[in-house]
This record gives structure tokens, sequence and C-alpha cells, in this order.
């Protein structure tokens, strides 16, 4: 699990093609201080396992589904990439609770500077849509964003100085892909809701209460 807050830019170093897969070796720093084999950290959100460390570089696995799914598709070496370790229990959580697996890939569509933040809309399927909600919350590429006006297939946030400056939101262009990843608190409300399970526990609380 993790917070949506990006802990460094890492650089890719390489990219090895394994057909159905590949091998993404990234340079990084802060994420390496204490991370081991099999650990895990998001990478532009997308939750990857450390398979080899070499000093300041680390290895992992790309599966074809993550590659069909997410804008890993396409990484090239110097790209550079959000990264952020698995959260700790003792850590603040200053972001919101995010998974590390992508719902869906977005398009940046526009970007409106201000003096001291910028707006940016983003173009997103419309199967993410409905767990949106003006001040919610939304993982762009591992960042984790408030929603400033949800929209049937697009969204606003507002990029603030230390985003623009410490992730790859800050450099995106429009046309640019973006992984996605809703609330999954508003994905487990939506099963809630369609399962009828809330009016079940109604049911069953209203009983036990008549037996009192």
């Amino acid at each position: 699990m993790f917070t949506g807050i990006v802990e460094e830019l890492g650089t890719v170093e390489a990219v090895e093609d394994q057909g159905d897969a590949i091998r993404l070796t990234i340079r990084a720093a802060t994420v390496l201080e204490d991370a081991g084999l099999g650990d895990s950290i998001s990478v532009n959100g997308c939750c990857l396992t450390v398979a080899e460390r070499t000093g300041d570089t680390w290895t992992a696995d790309v599966m074809q589904e993550t590659l069909d799914k997410t804008s890993l598709y396409g990484v090239a070496a110097g790209d550079r990439v959000n990264l952020e370790r698995a959260v700790t229990a003792d850590k603040r959580l200053g972001g919101h609770i995010v998974q590390g697996h992508v719902d869906g890939v977005g398009t940046v569509t526009a970007r409106t500077p201000s003096e001291h933040w910028e707006l940016v809309e983003i173009a997103m399927p419309r199967a993410i849509g409905r767990y949106l909600v003006d001040k919610g919350s939304i993982t762009v590429d591992g960042v984790s964003l408030t929603v400033v006006e949800a929209k049937d297939d697009s969204f606003t946030v507002s990029l603030i100085p230390e985003t623009l400056n410490r992730t790859t939101l800050g450099f995106r262009n429009t046309g640019d892909r973006v992984n996605l990843e809703a609330d999954v608190l508003a994905k487990h409300v939506e099963k809630l809701l369609a399962g009828g399970y809330l009016d079940k526990l109604a049911r069953t609380a209203e009983k036990e209460h008549s037996h009192e």
C-alpha cells in the first residue's frame, strides 16, 4: 500500500524487451535506502517488485498485463518516473490509500498556468468517472491529488509548485498518457450498494432491535 506522496524522481536506466514482458531498471537514491529483494515500489503509480538491486539501481519485471493497462508501455531509457516505497505503519498518511493497481490510462488535455499553481485537465475512461467527486481523491502517475471538478469523461486538478517541481506532472504535456487509480473506498461503497448489503444490514439491525 502507498499514500501517493512521491519520494523522488527516478530515471529509467534500461528497458529489456522480453516479448511478453520487460525488465525495467531504474536509477534512484531515496527509495533504495532500505529496499530489499521482494519489496514493493510504486513507479508512476504501478506497484512493482524489486527483483534485483545493484548499487544505485534496481530492476523489476513488468508483465504484459501491466503493459496493456498502464503507461509503462513505451517507457524508454532516460525517462523520469515517480517513485514511492510502500508505506509502513509508523508513517503519516499524507495522501490517501493507494494500492498501486492502475484502473486505466488518462490523457492530459489542457494545462492552465496561474501565478502560484496550475490547473490541469485529464481525460479519463468513463468507467473511472463514477468513482470521482469534487474534492475527492484521485491518483495520477502515483501522485495523490484532490479533484477540483469531476466530469463524465474528464476531471481537473490544481498542482502546487511542490508537485510541479518534484513529480513528473511538472513536465507532462498535452497528449501525454498518465496512470489513474480511483479511490478504493469508493469501489467498496459501490459494491456494498450494488449487492444490497447495506439494506440487509439495516434489516438485520432492525430485527435485533425489535427483540430487545
